[in-house]
């Protein structure tokens, strides 16, 4: 039988700090491993984000930008997300405030779709995509303005079923819309809508 993801810690003998930049830096750790072994490890820190499935389920769309992202060199296909940058934000809170600033919208039912790690064996961070449903129009937060990419970032709504299509023809490749978009279709196709978590639900990557 399979055992299921839990916290485990193995002993840090050194840790160096070889770059520091505006969200994240990157580290080297000195390792024990459990057969007394020694190795070195570099990985990336970060703070965590959140991201949005806004599912409009009268015409069956999801919210989505289209950013454009330097390291690979491609603007993508995204659902709403965000940095959990403000320190002690709760992490519907930062979802919601995320959704409004980057697609103008406002959900009135919220729950958790998935926790992931987007790159467990070099960056540390942790996602979490939310569910986000009965939407409204909403003004961005006041006093948010648009920088860098996102001041050109556009947003619209598709068809769930085409970005499916998308995601199995290899057209968008977002590991936020990749993972949102299937996870929405697991729980619809099993029936499962109603028993997914609450939008407080424990987060077993970050409650420790």
């Amino acid at each position: 039988m399979v055992e299921l993801d839990h916290r485990v810690v193995w002993p840090i003998r050194s840790r160096e700090v070889l770059g520091t930049g505006s969200v994240s830096s990157f580290v080297e750790e000195t390792v024990e491993t459990p057969n007394g072994e020694v190795m070195k490890r570099q990985f990336v820190t970060h703070p965590g984000a959140v991201a949005i499935v806004a599912w409009n389920e009268d015409d069956d769309t999801v919210a989505v930008v289209n950013q454009y992202r330097h390291p690979v060199r491609m603007e993508l296909v995204e659902v709403p997300a965000g940095l959990l940058d403000v320190n002690g934000e709760d992490y519907q809170a930062a979802a919601a405030r995320e959704l409004a600033e980057e697609a103008e919208l406002a959900a009135a039912r919220w729950n958790v779709l998935t926790d992931i790690f987007t790159t467990p064996g070099g960056n540390e961070e942790t996602l979490r995509i939310f569910l986000a449903r009965d939407l409204s129009a909403v003004e961005r937060p006041a006093g948010f303005q648009l920088e860098d990419e996102e001041a050109v970032m556009t947003s619209c709504f598709v068809p769930r079923d085409d970005l499916v299509k998308y995601v199995f023809e290899g057209r968008v490749q977002s590991p936020t819309l990749v993972g949102g978009v299937l996870a929405l279709e697991v729980a619809r196709l099993r029936g499962d809508l109603d028993k997914l978590r609450p939008a407080n639900a424990p987060w077993l990557a970050r409650d420790r």
